[in-house]
């Protein structure tokens, strides 16, 4: 790109080339073929920054593919990507590190007579790879002729004053020291303008929540979040055979929630089927959680010990690992314009996980999230000639689809278990639509001084987590990683709970020098962002960095 205003100007400009953002480009292409846009994600590759289970329902991805290329069932990426079809979907309830049980009988009865946990079914689902999935998306918006970039990152969004629109972005400085000096390779991050700004930049996205801020948008309730630490491990093919390439697990229970560790956390294990001879196996704990001495890496390796997952993946090698936040606030939780109601602002509109549309009683939000990609697209369409109409069509489209339903079925759940917890808070979730909104604290406020019972006799291997995630930055850049005050940590945190988040950062980010705790490598870390949701005193902020950095995900 020139330094030029005019070769700067797109139509669409879309942040983050996850599913939501690719699916915007792919529809509003295939719609008005002449329009230009452009998608810029700040990893080094398509797919890369890109991590879940995922279990995926089909019909906006279907819906969208179809239009895309009629014949797309007969390619060989459709075959591969695809090609786990759930057949078998098993809800598992753990008990202790040996005995176990399938609840499922109970979803079924529940999807019978209409109760919301009939939603957990996973059954005629894909299994996928989102690193995979999103590539090829990325492949097809680039054949249609959008231009994807990668390698650039956001650093923030321009509004006009005046009206409150979105005049573009601004892309991050690039070759500053770690004093934030100029050295000879500096170049300044560059303006694109743009008519429309599509934000999908997935959970807690730094641009989206700097709009969030400038444009006055408010949640009724405030974003709560899961953090998914996840290994892809190689197996025999005879452990493969045994699980079978059409089965999803998800187990409650041990290790964050029986009798000994109490109902205080939020979450389960999974195990999914990947590629040949490959595993997904992760672990889902509610950032909610409040010992302060808690690594989620630590309830995986409990979970991987279990004796049901143990029989699948004993011997195994992990080939890659990775973690993420998911947004599970709900409905409550969703940006809003104040006055109007509206999912944006303006000619800004928010997407996917960024908005968070994540159905918790589905444990799912990638099909909401392409879907969300379909409406915006549809609102830009609708109001090309009126941008700043953008945001007030979406929201119309959106509460109108499949994912305002889902949105409003499930809105109460998570919050019913935030404030009553698991053992009482999930039964009672069953009412839903009948219970009130309930006020629940922010993730990090849920912090005490007690201790998680069944830490594994080893501490977890973080180096060799990392190492599987790929993740890299340029070892002389600024640390996009912020203490804001370090006094907070030396006379309150690390006194009263042990500075948890040296345990909790899956990365090994922070270490204790000279009795100050500081983000040491912030080279290693994977852009989860769970430090900046669950520290304690809110006292540590993520920004971003220079493009390409991070995790290179390619199967997770």
């Amino acid at each position: 790109m020139s330094n030029n205003k005019d070769l700067n100007k797109v139509s669409v400009l879309v942040v983050g080339a996850g599913p939501a953002g690719l699916a915007t480009a792919i529809k509003l292409k295939i719609q008005k073929p002449d329009i230009d846009i452009c998608v810029v994600e700040k990893s080094a590759d398509l797919g890369n920054h890109n991590l879940s289970g995922a279990v995926l329902e089909h019909e906006p991805l279907h819906s969208l593919l179809d239009e895309a290329s009629p014949d797309w069932r007969d390619t060989d990426i459709a075959k591969d990507v695809l090609a786990n079809v759930i057949d078998k979907d098993n809800v598992m309830f753990f008990l202790g590190k040996n005995f176990s049980f399938n609840i499922f009988f109970a979803l079924k009865l529940a999807k019978t007579f209409g109760i919301n946990f009939g939603q957990m079914i996973h059954k005629g689902d894909y299994s996928v790879s989102i690193s995979k999935l999103t590539k090829w998306l990325g492949q097809i918006a680039q054949n249609l002729g959008v231009e994807v970039l990668t390698g650039f990152a956001v650093n923030d969004i321009i509004l006009d004053e005046s009206s409150g629109t979105a005049k573009g972005v601004k892309l991050v400085d690039q070759g500053l020291d770690k004093e934030g000096h100029k050295q000879p390779n500096f170049v300044e991050g560059e303006t694109i303008y743009a008519d429309f700004v599509v934000l999908a930049e997935g959970c807690d996205g730094l641009v989206t929540e700097k709009f969030v801020t400038k444009a006055n948008l408010q949640r009724q309730s405030p974003q709560l979040f899961s953090i998914g630490v996840k290994e892809l491990i190689k197996v025999s093919p005879e452990q493969y055979q045994k699980f079978t390439s059409g089965r999803v697990v998800h187990a409650m229970g041990y290790p964050i929630w029986t009798p000994v560790v109490g109902p205080g956390m939020f979450g389960g294990g999974i195990v999914y089927a990947g590629a040949q001879d490959h595993l997904s196996v992760g672990m889902i704990v509610g950032a909610d959680w409040k010992y302060h001495d808690f690594n989620p890496q630590d309830a995986l390796t409990n979970f991987k010990n279990h004796s049901f997952v143990k029989q699948f993946i004993e011997g195994g090698q992990v080939v890659e690992a990775g973690a993420k936040m998911i947004p599970e606030g709900g409905y409550y939780a969703i940006p809003r314009e104040p006055k109007t109601g509206n999912i944006g602002k303006g000619n800004v509109m928010i997407l996917g996980d960024s908005a968070g549309f994540v159905n918790m009683l589905k444990i799912k939000g990638l099909h909401n999230a392409i879907d969300s990609g379909i409406q915006a697209a549809n609102a830009i369409i609708q109001s090309i000639d009126n941008p700043e109409t953008a945001a007030s069509v979406y929201t119309k489209l959106v509460e109108k689809s499949n994912i305002g339903k889902e949105m409003q079925a499930a809105k109460n759940f998570r919050q019913t278990v935030a404030k009553f917890g698991p053992l009482q808070g999930m039964p009672l979730s069953i009412l839903g639509g009948l219970l009130p909104k309930y006020k629940v604290e922010k993730d990090y406020e849920a912090m005490t001084i007690a201790k998680y019972r069944l830490k594994p006799n080893q501490n977890f291997d973080k180096d060799t987590f990392t190492a599987m995630a790929a993740t890299a930055h340029r070892e002389e850049e600024p640390s996009h990683l912020t203490i804001i005050d370090e006094n907070i940590c030396k006379e309150k945190c690390s006194p009263k709970f042990n500075s948890p988040c040296i345990t909790f950062c899956p990365a090994g980010v922070y270490e204790m020098i000279h009795d100050d705790v500081k983000p040491a490598n912030p080279s290693n870390c994977l852009h989860c962002k769970t430090c900046q949701r669950k520290c304690p005193f809110d006292n540590i902020r993520w920004t971003v960095p220079e493009g390409s950095g991070g995790p290179r995900y390619n199967r997770m």
